[in-house]
């Protein structure tokens, strides 16, 4: 873990040094998931049950990559009633926050004359990967599945890691409508996806996280079909005053740093006293966690606290970007509202970042590794997809076909100037 003091000459250096230092992928990633991208686009499902074999240690046939019906029935059930219940209640919730960012069609006529306007449409089929190993992750299928459901998607296949499948991962996946799972994962399960691999059907998007090999592949594979973003260790920044309790403000930051030791945890503090507590409170809890090993290794290789003004927060929080950030403050819009790059904010000392994570009811994939100055965490926009729409008549034609035509001749485009010119009054077509 890094201290780092406002007031020290040389903050501004040592502070983008830290924000530099890369987290996450090895160099030798990118190579090995090409080959087995290039392996499944030739060999398809005898190649993704051969990584399958060599990689997970699971052997399977085409009869039984696919989880059945009476599997996801009866995984479901095994799940406990209260899991169950806080699905549901998390599903909702999800649903009806994703129902409000539902865009609208339009359609207007202009002053020449033009029917304008677009129209939006779903998208045909969406890979959903959610990952295995670590955790189950039943708040993933939620977050990925339901959005798409809203958007009215037809088609969500699911892939993820073989082995047991969780009792909650089935019960997310039946709550949000998901019949479509193959017991595949890696960059395989992302190949095949793109490609298609025997009984497992192309998509034209797929989202969720991953490993770094899962990264790779969808970074490899965009333009072969859509993603949602280059997922990177996950990320919080806790802006807090001395008022609160620093065993608080410790859990918030092992609650991002437990997901993996390349995780980041960064405490901003006005209070040299309080963040001494924190870093306490830190080290105490960290003893009583089952993820401890892991959140200790993100805490110390990439944790920090900042000293500093908190009316320099905003500043901070911007120049770091971060997936979450929390404002445990008595007045946090004061300063949130002057944040203009973060995945989501949470706002008082009652808005841990881990309800956003489940029941809030916003999407939890968000923007990692400074991205957040670029993009947006997952919505029903990346769902569906935008169709202009145009229409002339005669009058309205005759005010865009001349500009249209000078513009193409300007452009060295004749055809394009042709295609205009041929269809204005007192033009008639050429017969030879």
């Amino acid at each position: 873990m890094r201290r780092f003091d406002f007031s020290s000459p040389d903050f501004a250096q040592a502070f983008k040094a830290f924000l530099d230092e890369r987290r996450g992928s090895p160099a030798d990633v990118d190579a090995a998931t090409a080959d087995v991208l290039e392996a499944v686009k030739h060999g398809g499902l005898e190649a993704v049950l051969d990584y399958t074999r060599r990689f997970d240690k699971v052997e399977l046939t085409p009869e039984t990559v696919r989880v059945t019906a009476a599997e996801i029935e009866a995984g479901a059930a095994e799940c406990s009633p209260e899991v169950r219940e806080a699905i549901a209640f998390a599903a909702e919730r999800i649903r009806v926050y994703h129902s409000r960012q539902r865009p609208a069609d339009q359609a207007w006529t202009d002053e020449a004359g033009v029917e304008l306007g677009w129209r939006w449409t779903a998208l045909e089929a969406v890979g959903v990967y959610v990952p295995g190993g670590r955790a189950a992750y039943p708040s993933t299928v939620l977050m990925n599945a339901v959005p798409a459901q809203v958007a009215g998607v037809d088609r969500i296949a699911m892939v993820t890691p073989p082995g047991k499948l969780q009792p909650a991962v089935l019960a997310a996946a039946k709550e949000a409508g998901v019949t479509e799972i193959w017991r595949i994962g890696g960059a395989q399960a992302v190949a095949a996806l793109a490609y298609g691999a025997g009984p497992i059907q192309p998509v034209d998007k797929i989202v969720g996280p991953g490993n770094a090999y899962v990264t790779a592949a969808k970074r490899r594979l965009y333009g072969v079909v859509g993603i949602d973003a280059l997922a990177g260790p996950s990320e919080i920044v806790v802006v807090a005053d001395a008022k609160n309790d620093p065993d608080w403000i410790a859990a918030d930051l092992l609650s991002q740093a437990e997901h993996d030791p390349a995780a980041q945890s960064i405490l901003i503090t006005d209070d040299e006293a309080f963040a001494a507590a924190v870093e306490e409170a830190v080290i105490a809890r960290l003893k009583t966690l089952a993820t401890g090993e892991d959140a200790a290794a993100s805490w110390r290789d990439h944790g920090a606290v900042i000293i500093a003004p908190l009316d320099e927060s905003p500043a901070l929080v911007d120049a770091i970007a971060p997936e979450h950030v929390e404002f445990a403050l008595d007045e946090p819009e004061r300063l949130a509202d002057r944040v203009r790059h973060a995945g989501a904010i949470f706002l008082g000392r009652l808005t841990p970042e881990a309800i956003g994570d489940y029941v809030a009811g916003s999407n939890h994939v968000l923007p990692t590794s400074r991205a957040a100055r670029f993009q947006s965490g997952l919505s029903i926009y990346d769902f569906i997809k935008r169709t202009s729409i145009v229409k002339c008549d005669a009058a309205s034609f005759g005010i865009l076909g001349p500009h249209t035509a000078a513009l193409a001749e300007a452009e060295g485009l004749p055809a394009h100037a042709l295609s205009a010119s041929i269809r204005l009054p007192g033009r008639l077509p050429s017969k030879s």
